[in-house]
């Protein structure tokens, strides 16, 4: 797949077919997107891939906790998000959510319902493989780029085998839970999740897509001549 079709073809998918993924096509992404550009070659991700029964037993592990312990969880490592947040940030993420929501019918004031779709997050949507992403504690925002730039890489290697794929930061919500499942060491953190596997193309939530602002609305360009 040419990358520009990779790239617009991206979106975070969140309803997936239960084909199985071949542990070899995840090894094969996962080895190639470290040749994503890290500071001083740090390469300072760690990936723990997940599939078959041990995705099952995780999702059976938060299952019985979504009704009493959304929208917060466990807490959280790191904040995701600013507060507060400012515009034209706080419009962007507000639409967004919108968007998601009307697609399955799903009103505003119909929060059982949201918390509902919410919680299809620790499910994986579906996907029969699940990626986390650690970082070490002691690491600072310029590794934290890093990382977000491999995980870009993933999602879009992921593209070229007609994978699809949907980030996850809402898994830092239950940090301690995935801690002890992956027996992460004590100097690594939840950085994010992501489900990886084959789109449901006849499911209403995929049926939109985000939209993104135009070009001009932020970049600029000087000294190129005609």
């Amino acid at each position: 797949m040419d990358v520009r079709e990779a790239v617009a073809s991206r979106y975070s998918c969140r309803a997936f077919l239960p084909t199985p993924v071949p542990e070899a096509t995840v090894r094969d992404i996962v080895e190639r997107a470290a040749r994503a550009p890290s500071a001083g070659n740090m390469q300072p991700w760690r990936v723990y891939a997940v599939a078959g029964k041990r995705v099952e037993e995780l999702k059976g592990l938060l299952r019985p906790r979504m009704a009493t312990e959304l929208p917060k969880g466990e807490g959280v490592e790191y904040v995701i998000y600013p507060q507060p947040m400012s515009e034209p940030y706080r419009e962007r993420s507000f639409d967004v959510g919108e968007r998601l929501y009307r697609a399955i019918g799903v009103p505003r004031e119909d929060k059982s319902a949201r918390y509902r779709q919410y919680a299809r997050n620790y499910e994986f949507f579906g996907a029969p493989v699940a990626l986390f992403f650690a970082r070490e504690k002691a690491h600072g925002p310029a590794q934290w780029a890093d990382i977000g730039g491999y995980l870009q890489t993933v999602a879009l290697l992921a593209r070229d085998f007609g994978l699809h794929t949907c980030p996850q930061q809402a898994w830092v919500s239950f940090h301690r839970t995935v801690r002890d499942f992956l027996q992460l060491p004590d100097h690594l953190m939840v950085y994010s999740g992501m489900a990886v596997g084959y789109e449901d193309s006849a499911a209403p939530i995929n049926g939109w897509r985000s939209p993104r602002e135009p070009l001009d609305a932020f970049a600029t360009f000087s000294g190129f001549e005609s």
